[in-house]
């Protein structure tokens, strides 16, 4: 009998190896398949709503006038809204500072049975003119020693 050549037994391991490598990578992509979070803005859930408990990202603007805290002081239901759909949701927890009416915010959590979104994070956008609070009502000169200050 003829022995395996050493140049033989390579390309088997780094078959065997890479075959190895796609069923890991197989296997990972089947294990996380339900947790990823897709990104939905209320016309997407108008059209085509996610089912009922399925992890999602909803985006829009918080409405005008939408913000209740219910009575515990912790819930906060408020409207996010994308200029023609609506999307009722509630948040049990603290809002981030830049949480306020007329402002982007993007809300991670599920939908439930009756339509509300019931959200386990915020996240507060704000737009490209944004000034810290410190810095608000200083001119851009004196800001701009502020910050040299600093350094």
């Amino acid at each position: 009998m003829s022995a395996v050549k050493a140049k033989h037994q390579r390309l088997v391991l780094v078959l065997i190896a890479l075959a190895a490598l796609i069923a890991a990578a197989l296997l990972a992509a089947w294990a996380l398949r339900n947790q990823a979070s897709y990104f939905y803005l209320p016309a997407d859930i108008a059209s085509k709503p996610p089912e009922t408990g399925r992890a999602i990202r909803l985006g829009g603007m918080v409405e005008a006038g939408s913000i209740k805290t219910a009575p515990d002081g912790v819930t906060v239901h408020f409207v996010v809204s994308d200029g023609k759909n609506r999307v009722p949701v509630a948040f049990k927890g603290i809002v981030p500072d830049l949480f306020k009416e007329n402002s982007g915010v993007v809300a991670e959590g599920k939908l439930d049975p009756a339509g509300q979104f019931v959200a386990d994070n915020l996240l507060a956008k704000h737009d490209e003119k944004y000034v810290p609070r410190e810095m608000k009502d200083m001119t851009a000169a004196q800001a701009r020693e502020t910050v040299k200050e600093t350094q």
